[in-house]
């Protein structure tokens, strides 16, 4: 166990020092094209040489955009998570993790008990523990204190990528080399097959599995490294490839809706849906512009929403699109994440702050504070 130190504190009124961009602008979106098959104009194919990747680019580090937080928070901003008691965590690139109460802004790092300065996933447990996956380990949080777990402790990697709890609060941590779950006691390594994709295209690491979804069967998704999807069932995997449906195999996210469609994003091949039977490849139809898609959501109204690499967001309300850009009051188009919060607000995470959007307009986060509203 590793208590709590004090944490760097921050009150509100400077709170416009880490997230503060420009000013509020009104957002009316941008009405997209219609379903791929009443479409009539179709983007020209994407060279794949010439994208370089949104979520590597070094323009990130220092854009020159991103003011600090008191002198603390220098980076952008990886996760957004809203726990139980309404508390908002926000996990970053360099400077570990944020926490907001809705009265002040704290900031963890390894000096307080977290594994590592670049927190990557966020999850909570039916207990209400906190899981946060870092670049150092996985670490717990009960409310008094943090413990991180390493591979000292039976992780199979310290650098994690994602964290996911199935119905029987299992902790499923995909990282860059592999699979653990942990019952809460012990871990152990997880084997996930792979599909065999003739030269596969690792980002980082053959072995890393950058995101896991637990559908509404208790299905495990596994994201691999440029290996497609595995879809595991309890008992056998099942593979997706550019051989059976997807656009490419290098996969940036999965993610569920409320009507068990499956969303999927990748880094050259667009935003694609699957129902269970056949998929539908939005940027292949030419419906929405931007080969690499991610951080799908889905808000209270059913609308998806997910970022595509320089061009925005995109919300799509199940018969268009609508994009949004710097022109509807982002603060960038480059996104990094999204997130919708029990408000039904939906939360823009991008590497010159963070913007909000209440349903009417996109704001910036600045001194007035309009989430607390």
């Amino acid at each position: 166990m590793v208590e709590v130190k004090s944490a760097s504190v921050i009150s509100t009124g400077l709170l416009i020092m880490g997230f503060a961009i420009i000013l509020a602008y009104s957002c009316k979106g941008q009405e997209g094209e219609q379903a791929p098959k009443e479409n009539t104009e179709v983007l020209s194919k994407p060279q794949k040489k010439a994208h370089q990747p949104l979520v590597y680019s070094q323009s990130f580090k220092n854009s020159g955009l991103h003011s600090t937080l008191n002198g603390t928070v220098s980076e952008f901003v990886w996760q957004i998570y809203e726990d139980k008691k309404a508390n908002y965590w926000f996990g970053t690139n360099h400077d570990g993790v944020l926490f907001y109460d809705r009265k002040s802004l704290k900031q963890y790092t390894p000096e307080n008990g977290i594994g590592g300065n670049a927190v990557r996933a966020i999850a909570e447990d039916k207990k209400g523990k906190i899981w946060l996956g870092t670049s150092d380990g996985l670490t717990s949080y009960n409310g008094i204190e943090f413990r991180n777990y390493t591979t000292q402790d039976g992780l199979i990697d310290n650098e994690i990528w994602t964290v996911e709890i199935d119905e029987e609060g299992t902790i499923w941590v995909g990282t860059v080399g592999g699979v653990s779950k942990f019952d809460g006691s012990k871990f152990e390594d997880f084997k996930v097959r792979k599909p065999n994709v003739p030269n596969p295209e690792s980002k980082l690491s053959r072995n890393r599995v950058r995101d896991i979804l637990i559908d509404q069967k208790g299905h495990i998704w596994f994201v691999n490294d440029g290996y497609g999807i595995s879809k595991f069932d309890g008992d056998k995997f099942e593979f997706f490839t550019t051989g059976n449906g997807l656009t490419d195999n290098n996969v940036t996210d999965v993610f569920e809706d409320s009507q068990g469609n499956i969303w999927i994003g990748t880094y050259y091949g667009g935003a694609s849906k699957y129902d269970g039977k056949t998929f539908i490849n939005f940027t292949k139809e030419g419906i929405i512009a931007g080969v690499e898609t991610y951080s799908f959501c889905e808000d209270q109204a059913g609308n998806i929403w997910f970022a595509a690499e320089n061009h925005g967001v995109y919300r799509y309300d199940g018969k268009k699109f609508t994009q949004f850009t710097t022109k509807d009051g982002l603060a960038t188009n480059g996104v990094l994440s999204i997130y919708s919060d029990h408000k039904g607000q939906i939360w823009f995470t991008t590497w010159a702050g963070i913007s909000l959007y209440d349903g009417k307009e996109i704001t910036n986060v600045s001194d007035k504070e309009p989430w607390t509203r």
